[in-house]
């Protein structure tokens, strides 16, 4: 991608305008030195001529970068105007030359970057082209989450990307990180897929006929011998655990294949879970297989389970983990119940499930709410919902 460079100018062209100036006024003059900025490509010194013409017309002091405190109100709205139009010129001029990194600048300034994100999603970046402007642009500035990762992705592996939505902080939206983590779960998918075929050929002769990766790996014990494994252990690992965020079928049912290629590997191979996903493969596969409505009840019960496992006291995230499982189940007073029991002392904001507050208040349990209110101290809490409960 192009980078914004400084020209240098002949000093002809100083001359040029200074004679224009004197002898056709300084419209023509700022005309000239336009039409020179344009044909030399300078478009970061052509937006502030363009400002330079409008603070002319409208009868201010010509210094682009002077401030605007001295301006009637009617010339302010004037020169705002004129701001937009030369960030439009300026950030298209951009567009057109293959900037996208200097045009988000403009767009972003007038808030229009609508521009910019047609312009990523028409891009095709050589071998040899800087993507990452453009993927900061696209997926940490959000003009198109799923363009940036894609680049990321295609370009710098799946390993970079895999740290990248790590660490990706996506706020109240949340889709760009499902697309995310819907491409991981792919990728990964289909390189095993491959790997495991080309394995299986070399070693029977002809091509499998499977195509999933239960069909692939079903009576072939020898795919695991002596430690072999077909994909980086650790990119499965961290994708899996990424995959119980999903809320598509489809990467679902292909996180599940990566849950039964993971159980089948050596022991030495099989990274150590956190409670309450210990045994990794086998307890994700668990709760994907709830969000797929399969063993609903034997699951719920597993995983409520593992909140009391350990007998130094109540594993907090598990209660977690389950209030989030309910709560996607759309089983709200169950959730509540959970917190109730597990998390009602618990700060809501430190929560990474929604807390006692809010399930009181979307299943209008208002006494839950005020019962736990009294609990953590809390009068205020404790009236409101009391009121809430008479009403």
């Amino acid at each position: 991608m192009m980078t914004e460079e400084a020209v240098t100018f002949e000093p002809q062209l100083y001359d040029d305008l200074r004679a224009k100036l004197q002898q056709s006024g300084a419209e023509e003059a700022i005309r000239e030195l336009c039409e020179s900025l344009r044909s030399a490509g300078d478009y970061a010194k052509l937006f502030y001529a363009l400002l330079l013409k409008d603070r002319v017309a409208i009868g201010v002091t010509p210094i682009p970068t002077a401030s605007a405190n001295e301006m009637t109100t009617d010339q302010q709205e004037k020169y705002e105007d004129a701001i937009r139009s030369a960030c439009r010129t300026v950030g298209g001029l951009f567009l057109d030359a293959g900037n996208i990194g200097a045009a988000f600048g403009y767009f972003r300034m007038i808030g229009e970057l609508e521009p910019v994100r047609a312009a990523i999603e028409q891009c095709q970046p050589g071998e040899e082209d800087d993507v990452q402007p453009i993927i900061d642009i696209a997926f940490h500035q959000g003009v198109h989450p799923h363009k940036g990762f894609d680049l990321l992705l295609d370009r710098y592996g799946i390993c970079n990307a895999i740290t990248t939505i790590s660490n990706y902080d996506p706020g109240q939206n949340q889709e760009p990180r499902q697309y995310a983590i819907r491409r991981l779960v792919r990728s990964l998918h289909e390189q095993l897929v491959e790997r495991l075929r080309t394995a299986i050929e070399q070693q029977q002769g002809f091509a499998p006929s499977g195509s999933t990766i239960h069909q692939l790996i079903e009576g072939r014990d020898w795919l695991f011998a002596d430690d072999m494994y077909f994909t980086d252990t650790s990119h499965l690992s961290s994708i899996v655990q990424m995959s119980v965020e999903l809320d598509s079928r489809e990467e679902l049912l292909l996180a599940r294949e990566l849950c039964a290629y993971g159980r089948k590997l050596s022991p030495t191979l099989q990274y150590a879970g956190s409670p309450p996903f210990e045994n990794l493969y086998e307890d994700v596969d668990v709760f994907l297989s709830i969000l797929l409505g399969e063993n609903v009840e034997a699951g719920i019960e597993a995983f409520r389970a593992k909140i009391s496992a350990d007998p130094d006291g109540p594993d907090m995230f598990a209660a977690e983990v389950l209030v989030r499982l309910l709560v996607r189940l759309n089983r709200l007073d169950d959730a509540l119940a959970i917190a109730r029991q597990h998390l009602a002392t618990a700060d809501d904001r430190q929560l990474s499930c929604p807390g006692v507050f809010e399930l009181a208040q979307r299943t209008k349990n208002f006494r839950a709410l005020a019962e736990t209110a009294r609990e953590r101290h809390d009068p205020v809490h404790y009236l409101a919902g009391l009121i809430a409960a008479e009403k």
